[in-house]
């Protein structure tokens, strides 16, 4: 009898104390440490109600919170890395189908990695806010750029944006991509902004010719 109010006790503390845990993870400064510029979205998509904001990102946690991602094999990782790669070339040409091409592979390898599959919607990305609130905005702005179009110096950045949660997932952010060595980070670098050296072809702009330097002056 004894042995049955022990663990009883015991269920009864471990349950108060991950109660407790839940209702602390969910108050706003929790919530706004976990996901930063994603609270800020939220909060604004809810015209600054900050309690329906910290509600909707309280049930994003606890439906999830618990998700542990599945690790990708060298064979899905190359093939990844080979897709974007191609993904990059063809914004030269077709931006808005780069565009898709990105979303649609992001997608996939959300998806590789233990996530919602993309035919559950927003419910993907609402796991991803979870676990890459700094990077999922990335892949919303494609997502956009995929159906809308717009500019082309735009869809550049939303490229680039997108390529922060395409590395979060992989685990290649820092390492060499493609063949090419790794973007070197200057300390201090915030680990969540696209590094200026990107290899996505930026707007093409035409050039000025320079003067002959042969060409005396005043003529």
């Amino acid at each position: 009898m004894l042995t049955v109010v022990i663990i009883v006790a015991a269920v009864i503390v471990v349950a108060a104390a991950a109660y407790a845990l839940m209702r602390r993870e969910n108050t706003g400064p929790a919530l706004k440490k976990r996901f930063g510029p994603e609270y800020d979205r939220t909060l604004a998509r809810h015209n600054g109600d900050d309690a329906a904001a910290r509600q909707e990102l309280g049930e994003r946690v606890k439906r999830h919170g618990a998700l542990e991602e599945r690790p990708l094999d060298a064979e899905s990782l190359a093939r990844y890395e080979a897709e974007w790669a191609g993904v990059q070339r063809r914004f030269v040409d077709s931006p808005q189908q780069a565009m898709a091409d990105a979303g649609a592979l992001l997608a996939r390898l959300a998806q590789e990695r233990g996530y919602p599959g993309p035919e559950q919607g927003d419910e993907q990305i609402a796991a991803l806010s979870v676990h890459h609130a700094h990077e999922v905005e990335g892949y919303r702005t494609v997502r956009k750029a995929a159906e809308h179009g717009g500019d082309t110096e735009r869809m550049r950045e939303s490229l680039l944006s997108a390529r922060s949660l395409y590395e979060a997932l992989t685990g290649s952010a820092g390492h060499p991509q493609a063949g090419r060595p790794a973007d070197h980070t200057e300390p201090g670098d915030d680990p969540h902004t696209p590094r200026a050296h990107d290899d996505i072809p930026a707007t093409a702009r035409p050039e000025t010719p320079a003067a002959d330097a042969r060409t005396p002056k005043g003529i």
